[in-house]
Parts: C-alpha cells; structure tokens; sequence
C-alpha cells in the first residue's frame, strides 16, 4: 500500500521522541535516586563493616584460642584470607584453657551488651526483621557498634556463632540511621534497613545475590518476598561484596571437588532421604536453640553473667569432644573442635573429603554444634545463626552421604554433594528460606552444578518443616506483618466512605463556649458519649471538649464553678466530612486521640451535622472483613443527640 509522504510527516520523528524521554526519565530518576544512593551508601558501609568485623575476629581469635589456648586450625576454607602479618601460633595446645577462655570472652561480652544494648544480644538477624515488621525499620545508632565488638569477642574467644548476624546488623543499622537523617517515611526506612541486612549477608559470604534474595525472603516464614526490597537489596549488595572483595578476593569462601555433578535421576531417592534428615535436624536446631534461651531467660542470675555461663558450658562441649575423638592427630582435632567458633575448618574438611574423619565424627560434630550454638547465643552471647547451620547441615550431609555411598554403591554418590546440599537443605528448613538458601550455598561454594538436587532437597525440607523458625521474628506473610497493616487495611476498605454509613437524624449534643462545667457533665451523661462538638450560634464548630478534659476540672474544689466550655475546648480538631474515606478516618482518630469527632458539612462552613464514634470505623472494618459490605438501612448511626 502506497504512503503519502503528508502521512509519513504525521508520525512522530526521533527528535519530537527526545524531549519527552528525557522528561519521564528525569521525573522516575528524582523519584528513585534518593533510595538508589542510599542503597549504594548502605553497600558501601556493610562492605567496610565486613572487613572490620572480619579482621577483628581474626585478631581475637589469634590472640584468645592461638596464642593462649594453643589451637590454631589445620584447615582453614579456601577463600578465607589470613593476613600475612598474623603469623601461625608457637603455642603448645593446652585443653584445659578452652573452658577459661571462652568463659572469659563471655564474661566481656555480657558486660558490654547488657550495660549498652541489651538489644543487641543473640543473633542479629532477628532482631533486624523485628525492627523492620514492628519498629518502623529503627534501631539505636549504638547498636551495631556495640553489636560488632561483642560479636568479635563471643566468636573470637570460641564461642559457637556466624558472622552473618552481626554484619547484617551492621548494614542494618546504618541504613536505619541514614533513613533517620534522610527523614524517610518509615516505609523507606524499612526497605533502606532490609537492604543493609542483604549487603551484610552479600559481603560476608561472597554471595551478592544471594543477600539480596535473602533480604526479601528471611522476613516471612512462608514462601513469601517483600517485593519493593529486592532492589535496593540488589544494588546495596552488589556493591558491598565489591567492597568486601577488594580485601578478601574474588574467590568463593569454600573450595569444592572439580567432578561433583547432578547425571542420575535415581540419585534423587537418596536426595530425598537427605531431605527427610536435615528437617528432623533442623528441627532438634530450633527446638533446642529457644529452649537454651527460655532455660537462661529463666535463670535467676544477673544477664550480664549469662554468656559467661553459656560459653563455660560451650568449651566444655568441645573439651569433651576432643578427648573423645581429637587427641590422636591435629587434622582430628581441627575436625572436632570445630563445634566452636565458627567451625568453617571441619565444614571445609568434609566437603573436600569428609571419608577421612567418618560418618560418626561428622555426625558429632553436627550435633555438638547444635548444642554449643543454643548455649552460645541462647545464653544472651553475640554472633549469628547461619553460620552455624551450613555447618550442621553441611557435616550430617556428609555423614549421611558416607553412609549412603556404602549402601548404593552403583549410584555412584559422593559425600561431598550430600554435604553440600545438606548445607542448603537444612537451613531452608531451619529458616524458611528455601529460594535465598539454594542461591547462597551456591555462591559460597561455586557448586552451580548441583542446583538440581540442591532445589529438589530446599523444596522438600521446606514442605515437610513445621512453622518453628530459627528466625522467631518472622511473620507468615505480608498481611500479618505489623508493617503492612495500614496497607492492607487501605485495600480491604476500598473506597468506603463515612457517609456510606451514617443516618442522618436528630442533630448530636452541642456546648456553647459559655457554658459552665454542670451543663457539660449533664450534656456527657445524656449524651453518652466521651466527646462534644462545642459550636457557635450558627452550629459550626469551634472545637471538642473531652471527658478526661471534664474528669481533671470536676476534681478541683475551686475550679468547677468559675469552669466554661470554653475553657475546657480543644480548638485544634480536624473534623470528618462525609466524603471521607474510612482509611482517612481512622488516620484521623489517631492524629487527634479522640474517640469520637464532629462530623461537619465541609470544611469551610464546618457546621457539625453529628458525631462519629472511633467504634463506628472499627465497627465498619470488621463488617468489611467479614463480608458483609454496608448497608444503610442497617447501620447504626453516628451519634445522634
């Protein structure tokens, strides 16, 4: 079909296009670039955190298990960095000093958490998600610095914890503290909080968008994401690994075999055997973990003392392990006290070749984790729960996998997979967090080929878990998160107005400015309500008197008679209209702390027509959430005199 160049000349042209480009993308990059460089700010503070933390546990435990204890570890995971200015320990191994000196890195860390911030005892990432569901994404500017330096005393020292925990409360912190100083809305604030938990997670475990899914997904304990913290969570752990990497390396944290790989369908059954045992593991894991912490709650001693006594029992638990199964060799020894600290060495030990300590000292070593670790952190010490899981469900992954490769010989299994997706396995059932689980070990390893089994054993683990979380801040989902109520509720309402159901009738009970305190008492009782619209003659509103207002003068001996109404007026009310949204009502109830208000014609002419009772909306949200819409001829009327 023939065009005329007149109807070529009707199409827009490149250079008409231009203009407007540039003003939708100046317009979306002022409403973004606000969260956008928070974010990367955010990174940039957890990247610098990680490698402070990192080195300040590496100090600490140099100084306290190395040059102390005498225990340096045989086998270290392949991307942990040891600066070449801390030089191997000389120091002869003494047993003994390992129930002195956890006790005693117990003893400081309690004192420091307990004089400063109590909130920052126990993993971090908890009391991230309570912050962001319950506190508007706040926490105290201390928190994390006291966080940090009590972590680095409970894990150098050998107590039982990760490293994720506090540097997620690292990153946290400061992306509260920026909001603040930003004055972001508390929604911004949540997402700014969520995304330095990410970049935390990111830096620490080489794993950037693993930090960014876990941001999203650890809040809920259902298959749940926050959807508007995937972002900022990206490009804030994007860049904190950056930063993280330009100290460490770009390798992962942990080296695996170069012939792992997922080719038989039929290792799938023994997959899901290993599904079946990481959940009752991470059930033992959670189960125990908040018992140690109700027993200690319970305990009738100072809490400052608690982690000392946690720690003293946590040393006990490796001294014991070792004489049971350490004495013989160092790389026994490397293996078995790995229950303390963080225990990477022995994790890193079974995955390159977990046959030559066995089924049954991987075995032990898993559950002395679970038990060093709820006596750690349950007792109030400082330090994070992920660690820990990758490994307990890294060494019974690779105890079960030895027991399986002896029972099926033809399926070929190796060991190293099974403690590899053991890791995945047992902390998406211990956390609810199947999708950011996968991702991580993934990242932390560099296994990518084993994805499948990891996804088919994640999946399983988290169907056939119960609800009990490690993470006992976590909500079910958005609409039960305290955060998302106010949205939810906005949703629900719809666009219910308060006319929808309120009668007009008889007008309400009304004060003049002139009169005494007698008549408004009267006025209260006939009325039956706790406020009353005080008008001029025109009807039209000049403020509130309250009952708690009335309650104050009537007990004065003096005041009562000399009392008006206009005395006792609150003339700084914003009334309700008819047009007004159930959601704005509500908002209104709360900004002026009445529990009813005048509702008035408009608000030029403000003559009040009735009054509206905080138990109306209430009343009218509960009918809505039931089903029942608004009936007219049905509701009870506002308050009618």
């Amino acid at each position: 079909m023939d065009q005329s160049p007149n109807q070529f000349r009707q199409w827009p042209t490149p250079l008409r296009w231009v203009p407007e480009v540039l003003r939708v993308g100046r317009q979306r990059l002022r409403t973004q670039a606000r969260m956008m460089i928070s974010a990367m700010l955010v990174g940039i503070v957890a990247g610098v955190g990680a490698i402070g933390f990192y080195l300040a546990t590496q100090l600490i435990e140099h100084a306290a298990l190395g040059a102390i204890c005498g225990y340096e570890p045989a086998v270290r995971p392949a991307g942990e960095t040891v600066p070449s200015w801390m030089p191997a320990t000389a120091a002869t191994f003494r047993p003994w000093l390992l129930l002195v000196v956890p006790t005693v890195g117990g003893l400081l860390s309690g004192w420091l958490v307990y004089t400063f911030a109590p909130e920052a005892e126990g993993h971090g990432t908890d009391a991230v998600i309570d912050s962001y569901h319950r506190k508007d994404g706040v926490i105290r500017p201390r928190v994390p610095f006291i966080k940090t330096i009590a972590s680095a005393l409970t894990l150098g020292s050998g107590g039982s914890g990760g490293r994720e925990g506090p540097i997620a409360q690292i990153g946290a912190g400061f992306g509260s503290i920026l909001g603040n100083l930003l004055g972001m809305q508390p929604a911004e604030k949540r997402v700014v909080l969520a995304a330095g938990m990410g970049a935390g997670i990111a830096a620490i475990f080489r794993a950037p968008l693993a930090g960014a899914l876990f941001a999203a997904e650890v809040l809920y304990w259902s298959p749940e994401f926050e959807p508007e913290v995937i972002i900022p969570a990206g490009m804030a752990s994007v860049v904190s690994y950056c930063t993280f990497a330009l100290y460490s390396g770009w390798k992962p944290l942990f080296a695996i075999p170069a012939d792992l790989s997922f080719t038989n369908p039929w290792q799938l059954g023994p997959y899901t055997i290993l599904a079946l045992w990481v959940v009752l593991l991470s059930m033992l894991y959670t189960r125990s973990f908040y018992g140690f912490t109700r027993w200690f709650h319970r305990l009738a001693i100072a809490p400052h003392f608690k982690p000392a006594l946690g720690a003293l029992a946590t040393g006990a638990v490796g001294l014991g392990l070792y004489y049971a199964f350490g004495a013989e060799s160092d790389l026994r020894r490397n293996e078995v006290l790995s229950v303390l600290s963080f225990g990477y060495g022995g994790l890193q030990q079974a995955i390159s070749d977990g046959s030559v300590a066995g089924a049954g000292v991987l075995l032990a070593i898993a559950l002395g984790k679970i038990l060093t670790t709820g006596l750690t952190i349950g007792s109030g010490g400082s330090g994070g729960v992920f660690g820990p899981s990758v490994v307990i469900g890294g060494c019974a992954g690779g105890a079960l996998g030895i027991v399986l490769s002896n029972w099926w010989p033809g399926l070929a299994l190796n060991p190293a997979s099974f403690a590899i997706v053991g890791m995945a396995g047992f902390f998406a059932a211990a956390a609810k967090t199947p999708f950011s689980t996968i991702v991580i070990v993934s990242e932390m390893t560099g296994g990518y080929q084993l994805l499948l089994p990891a996804l088919w054993v994640c999946m399983l683990a988290f169907l056939l878990s119960d609800t009990q979380s490690i993470y006992s801040s976590q909500v079910e989902n958005r609409s039960s998160s305290p955060a998302h109520q106010g949205s939810f509720l906005q949703h629900l309402l719809g666009d219910a107005v308060v006319g929808q159901y309120f009668k007009a009738g008889a007008l309400p009970a009304m004060l003049r400015p002139s009169d005494p305190l007698a008549t408004v008492l009267e006025r209260m009782n006939q009325a039956n309500i706790t406020v009353l619209p005080v008008v001029d003659d025109q009807q039209r509103l000049l403020g509130v008197v309250n009952l708690e207002e009335v309650h104050y003068a009537s007990q004065s001996a003096t005041l009562p008679p000399l009392v008006l109404a206009a005395d006792l007026m609150r003339g700084n009310v914003t009334p309700l209209q008819a047009d007004d949204p159930l959601e704005r009502a509500q908002q209104l109830f709360v900004e002026n702390d009445l529990l009813a208000l005048p509702l008035v014609n408009d608000l030029d002419e403000r003559q009040v027509i009735g009054m509206v009772r905080r138990f109306d909306i209430a009343n009218a949200f509960v009918r809505r959430l039931q089903g029942q819409g608004f009936a007219a001829n049905n509701q009870t009327p506002g308050v009618r005199g």
